[in-house]
This record gives structure tokens, sequence and C-alpha cells, in this order.
């Protein structure tokens, strides 16, 4: 029994060993400068991470795509170095302050920083020091790739008048902005407790009958509600187009119950998912077919032509981006510098 336990065992730490042994092995190396390997375990991960991104198994096809790729940057980076081309602290800093900003329009306030830790790993399957150093190696790739095809990027143009008209008078049928309206909210939350709806239901019922019909007592009391413990939230609850995607976001009761308003009106008393809510009308929008000169989204200073010139602009470096990555990676893969072990890119 002694003997059959030992070589049980011998068998279980020969089998990890192996395992191990596997995870380091090289799928392959680059050497542009110098010998650098990309192992089974780096290129697994990436792969199951994109995997549980789309949600689906990669095709070989596609497995490969993705070695290709970790690949053409490691020439990149190694071409980087030998150049002398850098990024510092402060560029990804830049980048991960972009990134917050973004986070801070969706929730509407500043995330913290276990928030946005799971912002970013649901959005990439990374850890933050993991996406810091992809956005190194990102930030590092896109300098060498502008520094070498620096003609290329510099010889894109804007587009004209011209061209912008052209686009406008094909696309015309698709600049419809719908009926739309601007409001102000009160919304008083509870949780999912009996006790705290029955609480939020006191307080709204009781901010019902101080406001009433009246504009102006609806106005003192989202004043009051940005103070501290006033007990429910209240300010501009932004624009909300008549359309069948936002009456998804807010519900049929609220849709039809904004539209049913005049600018001025204020609401009855609804119930939301995760509060109680109260209304105010504070603008109106016929639905219109946009001009070249009208603001494109309500609430900023962007036009149509706006609009369209940098929508133009973007395909044209979009292009161009892609262009000069295939030109680059033709050169930096000239004279085969790197080595595929195809026995080891299956597990």
């Amino acid at each position: 029994m002694k003997r059959f336990l030992s070589i049980m065992l011998l068998t279980m730490v020969m089998t990890a060993l192996g395992f191990g042994q596997s995870d380091l092995q090289s799928v392959a190396i680059v050497r542009l400068t110098k010998s650098e390997p990309i192992s089974v375990k780096q290129y697994r991960t990436e792969v199951e991470r994109t995997e549980k991104q789309v949600g689906r198994s990669l095709t070989a096809l596609e497995r490969r795509q993705i070695l290709d790729m970790m690949i053409n940057e490691k020439l990149a980076i190694q071409a980087a170095e030998r150049d002398k081309i850098t990024v510092g602290d402060n560029e990804i800093n830049m980048q991960i302050d972009q990134l917050r900003s973004a986070l801070v329009q969706q929730i509407g306030r500043q995330p913290t920083d276990a928030e946005f830790a799971t912002a970013v790993r649901n959005e990439t399957g990374l850890e933050v020091p993991a996406f810091r150093e992809q956005l190194r190696r990102q930030l590092i790739t896109q300098k060498y790739l502008t520094s070498k095809k620096k003609n290329l990027f510099n010889a894109i143009q804007s587009p004209t008048a011209a061209d912008i008209l052209n686009t406008y008078t094909l696309y015309k049928t698709q600049f419809v902005r719908p009926e739309t309206v601007r409001f102000s909210m009160i919304q008083v939350p509870f949780g999912a407790d009996t006790a705290s709806k029955a609480k939020a239901k006191e307080v709204a019922d009781r901010l019902v009958r101080e406001i009433g019909a009246n504009p102006g007592k609806f106005d003192e009391a989202v004043v009051r509600g940005q103070t501290p413990n006033a007990g429910y939230q209240a300010g501009d609850g932004g624009y909300l187009p008549r359309n069948p995607e936002a009456q998804r976001m807010v519900g049929p009761d609220f849709m039809n119950t904004a539209f049913s308003l005049k600018q001025g009106e204020v609401s009855k008393l609804m119930e939301g998912a995760a509060g109680y809510r109260i209304i105010k009308i504070t603008e109106t929008y016929e639905q219109k077919t946009l001009e070249l000169d009208d603001v494109f989204q309500l609430g900023t200073r962007m036009t149509v032509r706006d609009y369209i010139g940098n929508a133009m602009l973007q395909e044209r470096q979009q292009a161009v981006v892609e262009k000069a990555t295939q030109e680059l990676v033709t050169e930096l893969r000239t004279g085969n510098p790197f080595q595929i072990f195809e026995s080891n890119l299956t597990w």
C-alpha cells in the first residue's frame, strides 16, 4: 500500500510539473533587437480573456490572429526601445484620468478606486496594474507608428465644406431629432425592503402636498434637495427623446407622463424601480429634420456640420492608421525576426 501511494504521489507531482513546464514553453520568440519569448501561458491567457469578452470559443484562425498581434506588438516595442521612444507615467495617468472622466459621465460622480477597478475588469478582463501595463504598450506602439509614418499622418486633409454638404445631402433623412423634452426631477430613493419603501413614500407624499401643481414650489424643493440630509435627490434630469430606446430606460409611465405635460408643468407622483419621482418640464422640442447649422445634440454646441466634419475626419484618420500599421508590420517582419513553435499552439 505504501509503495502504491508513493508511486501515485510521484505521478501527481510529475504531472503537475509537466503542466508547469508546458506553460513556460514558448509559442513564439521575437528577436528584432533581443530574444523575447511569448510563453504558452501568456498566449493562453490572452486567448481566454478574449473568449470571455466575446462570449464564445475562438476559431483556430482567430487564435492565430491573437498570436500575430502579440508578435507585432513585441516587434514594435523592441523597435521603439531601439529608437529611444518611451512613455512616462504621466502619459499613462492622463489616459487613466480620461477613462475616469468617462465613468463620471455614466454614474454622475467621481468613482471610487474600487468602482474604477471593477469597471476596468468588466470592460477588459484585466486588473488595474495589468491594464496600466497594457496602456503603456499601446501608447509606445502608437508613438512609434506616428513617428515612423509621419508622412502619412501629415497628409490627412480635413473635409471641405463641399464634402460635408454632399454627405449631409446624402444622409439628410437620418438627421431627424425626435420630439424631446428637458426636465427637472425630484427623486426619493428607496431600497428593496418594505420599510425603506414605506419611509420613502411618506417623504414623497409630503413633497406632493407641498408642491401641488405649483412650479415655483417645485423649484424650491429642488434647491432643498441639493443640500445635505435633504432626504431626497433633485436636479436637472437632462433631455428625454421620444423613442423606443429612451422608453426602455425610463419606462412607459414616465415617458407618457413627461410628454403629456407642457413646459413649466409639474407631474404627478410616479413610482420607479429605485424611487418615487416628480418632474417638471423645463424645455420642449418638436420633431425636426436638422439643418447643417442646427445643434446636433441638445445640451452641446456641436452642430450637424461639426458632427459630419468630425466623423469624416475620423474615418480618414482610421484609414491612414490601418495603412500605416500594415506598412509598419510588413517592415518589422522583414527578415523573419521571430519564430513560431507550431507544436505548442494547442492545449
